[in-house]
């Protein structure tokens, strides 16, 4: 068990690694304006960046189960900063492209954390343990929003990434001494373990199942952040990308819900979080639609219903990865990697499908995109739950609480 302030300090570490595949979201109008692109064609940053890190995760995280920790997370680290500093010397989009692409494919580190800590924490305290590790993800998700709206306003489009790449190689040299020592799970060569993740997703029904709720809901919520600052900053509101940042600060109470989820988990098994998320994300998709009202009044639904987007979409993301973990213990980096290898092929589809969206019919179609794509994941855990129902069928053992699970 890693000692009491190991995990805060991992947790700090998840957050500011995947920050920065999104504060692109609050800066893509400053972009576009320095840069001389379209708002829409600035947004695509964002993208990239989602695109890289579901490459990332496919790539690099199955080394978790091959290499130690401890220099893997560095390295990754490493990579990511000098990246992040190649970005802010981007002249054009294309670079600029290209370099937050690879800022993606290398900011892997949450999940390189994540399956590490789950194998070093007891049974009955995983889901707890893992939703603070998801709660510091979704720290970062949020603030990132902030960091990088609040900053560009200042100083521009490139200080973000410049900061955030100072503030990684920190953090690097602190976890380089400090990460507990771990020994690989697994002898695999390389291109054995990226096809033994693909064999998971097709012989685990528990993991291709979480992976189908996490890429229709995470889907959704990477079309409304990613068209968030298309809004804000057009005509119906005309405000500032710091504004975007501030939403994005707004909806950072939703940290502390995640930890409870876990909590749960631990005593009631994922799958009624998975329905509490699905609808909350459906009500959400309903809410923001308000964001058409424009005014005080509209601002004010945008925000609590990104709110409540939020903190569905990370529970089910705490329910999701509780329950892959309960399947192989000595394949969680291969399992964690086919499951965020699609979730994040999803976002990046998502992204780019509420710009599409947005550019044809307006923030309206972006929450019906939101609302299908939940509405399908509902589908399918009905399904599940009357499959379940039936007499004489067995219940999957990661259905169950982690703690009654047998390793």
């Amino acid at each position: 068990m890693p000692n009491r302030w190991m995990i805060p300090l991992l947790t700090l570490a998840c957050a500011v690694c995947v920050a920065t595949i999104y504060f692109p979201q609050a800066i893509s109008p400053l972009i576009a304006a320095d840069l001389h692109v379209t708002p829409s064609a600035a947004a695509q940053t964002a993208t990239g960046a989602q695109l890289g890190y579901a490459l990332g995760v496919f790539l690099l995280v199955p080394l978790g189960d091959r290499l130690r920790a401890r220099p893997l997370i560095v390295v990754l680290m490493v990579l990511t900063a000098a990246a992040m500093l190649t970005a802010a010397s981007a002249t054009n989009l294309p670079l600029l492209l290209v370099a937050g692409t690879l800022a993606g494919v290398f900011t892997v580190v949450p999940q390189v954390i994540i399956p590490m800590v789950a194998g070093l924490v007891p049974d009955n305290r995983r889901g707890a343990v893992v939703g603070m590790l998801l709660g510091g993800v979704l720290a970062g998700i949020l603030l990132a929003r902030t960091f990088g709206g609040v900053l560009g306003e200042w100083l521009g489009w490139r200080a973000p990434y410049v900061v955030a790449a100072v503030i990684i190689l920190v953090l690097a040299a602190v976890l380089a001494v400090t990460v507990p020592r771990t020994e690989p799970s697994a002898q695999h060569n390389y291109p054995s373990l990226l096809a033994e993740a693909l064999r998971l997703l097709r012989s685990e029904s528990e993991l291709r199942r979480s992976a189908l709720y996490q890429v229709l809901l995470f889907g959704g919520f990477s079309a409304a952040w990613t068209c968030l600052a298309l809004l804000i900053s057009g005509p119906r509101y005309g405000l500032g990308a710091q504004t975007v940042g501030l939403i994005g600060l707004a909806g950072a109470v939703s940290v502390f819900v995640t930890p409870i989820a876990g909590r749960w988990i631990d005593r009631k098994g994922p799958d009624p979080v998975s329905m509490i998320a699905i609808i909350g994300v459906i009500a959400a998709s309903g809410v923001l639609a308000f964001g058409l009202l424009g005014g005080v009044a509209g601002l004010v639904l945008l925000i609590g219903g990104l709110v409540l987007l939020d903190v569905a979409v990370q529970c089910n993301q705490v329910a999701n990865q509780s329950r892959i973990f309960a399947l192989l213990p000595e394949a969680r980096s291969r399992l964690n990697t086919a499951y965020m290898t699609c979730t994040f092929l999803g976002g990046t589809l998502g992204s780019w499908l509420g710009v599409q969206a947005y550019d044809l019919f307006g923030w309206g179609a972006v929450t019906g995109l939101i609302a299908l794509a939940a509405l399908a994941a509902l589908g399918r855990h009905l399904a599940h739950r009357s499959v379940s129902a039936r007499p004489g069928t067995p219940e999957p053992a990661s259905s169950a609480p982690s703690a009654a699970t047998p390793r």
